[in-house]
């Protein structure tokens, strides 16, 4: 049996790791993302405007990671979402809500004591490849 492929996704429109991992693995049926932070991929700082607007590009930024990989938030079939102050969950859930608007995806949500880069919410992701990409 040939071993499966593995690859490592390299999406434009996202500010590049900080730190020795990868931002997305396509392997078999799946692209497994990376935690996501409100990095603004024009600065690579922090989107000012807190829990909200750190939700938000968060969610832009693993939607162009997803799509790099040949899925998108459709596909997702599970989230992890990481807190500083889980007081900002209604927040959070709102903005979530946007992107996950039908049938969301199984979904855990933890307070955690810091996020790197002084974030206050990361989101990672599994998702189901939707199309094919050149196999």
């Amino acid at each position: 049996m040939a071993a499966e492929s593995r690859d490592v996704l390299v999406p434009d429109r996202v500010p590049p790791p900080i730190g020795p991992y990868s931002l997305g693995i396509r392997f078999q049926d799946f692209v497994f993302a990376s935690g996501t932070i409100g990095l603004d991929p024009a600065t690579g700082k922090i989107v000012p405007g807190g829990v909200e607007a750190e939700t938000r590009q968060a969610l832009q930024n693993l939607s162009n990671i997803l799509q790099s990989g040949g899925s998108s938030l459709a596909d997702v079939v599970k989230t992890t979402v990481f807190l500083v102050d889980i007081g900002q969950f209604p927040t959070m859930n709102r903005v979530y809500a946007e992107f996950f608007p039908k049938d969301p995806p199984a979904r855990s949500t933890l307070q955690v004591v810091a996020l790197p880069g002084g974030a206050q919410v990361e989101v990672e992701a599994i998702a189901a490849r939707g199309r094919p990409m050149g196999d």
